[in-house]
């Protein structure tokens, strides 16, 4: 494929989810790279929509609002989501690889790059009994990346539609575990670190 080709398949994978999916897994149309951007451009409007957002929708004081952190944030979340998921289909006998799961989490995320930006444009200009026109536009954004999500994991792994939703089930679960485990290595690494400041802390003051 052409660049220009690259840049395009994914308006291709959003317009035709099971065709667009099934040859990012088997004709390799995938572009991780343009994955990992969109997944960006994502954490960028979705920030840029808190920030700046009408005041009759946006409840959050836009000075609390740190871009990068959440940007980071939502590159983490997705990085866990695709570890989980690969971890359990691996025992489930899907056929995605790592790399597919982050291409699928990414494109599936266009149809939100498209929305958030102008949702955030026309809040500003809503009053205050029109706000159902702008959580009715984010609302369908969200659903359509759900559903996007959803047909994505079932193609690449090749499974049904119950036992991805199964699939999923354990992932979110296999999520939590994950978390559970780095926050408790997290707080090992912290004792472990205050016990040698402590142990440093009283040489010095002996010696």
């Amino acid at each position: 494929m052409s660049k220009k080709e690259k840049l395009l398949y994914p308006f291709y994978v959003i317009s035709h989810p099971f065709d667009g999916f099934y040859e990012v897994r088997h004709r390799g149309k995938g572009s991780v790279s343009l994955a990992l951007l969109l997944i960006f451009l994502f954490g960028l409007s979705f920030s840029l929509n808190r920030r700046y957002a009408g005041f009759v929708v946006n409840l959050i004081n836009p000075r609390h609002v740190d871009s990068r952190a959440e940007i980071i944030g939502i590159f983490l979340a997705v990085i866990l989501f695709a570890t989980a998921n690969w971890s359990i289909t691996c025992l489930m006998e899907g056929e995605g690889r790592f790399k597919d799961i982050i291409t699928v989490i990414g494109y599936s995320m266009l149809p939100m790059v498209i929305v958030f930006v102008p949702a955030t444009f026309i809040s500003r200009f809503i009053a205050s009994d029109e706000e159902s026109i702008y959580y009715l536009i984010i609302s369908l954004s969200i659903i359509y990346f759900v559903i996007l999500l959803l047909i994505g994991i079932m193609v690449i792994h090749n499974f049904g539609f119950g036992k991805t939703l199964g699939t999923l089930l354990l992932t979110f679960v296999a999520l939590l575990l994950i978390i559970f485990i780095i926050l408790l290595l997290l707080s090992l690494i912290n004792q472990v670190w205050l016990f040698l400041q402590s142990v440093y802390t009283e040489l010095i003051m002996r010696g």
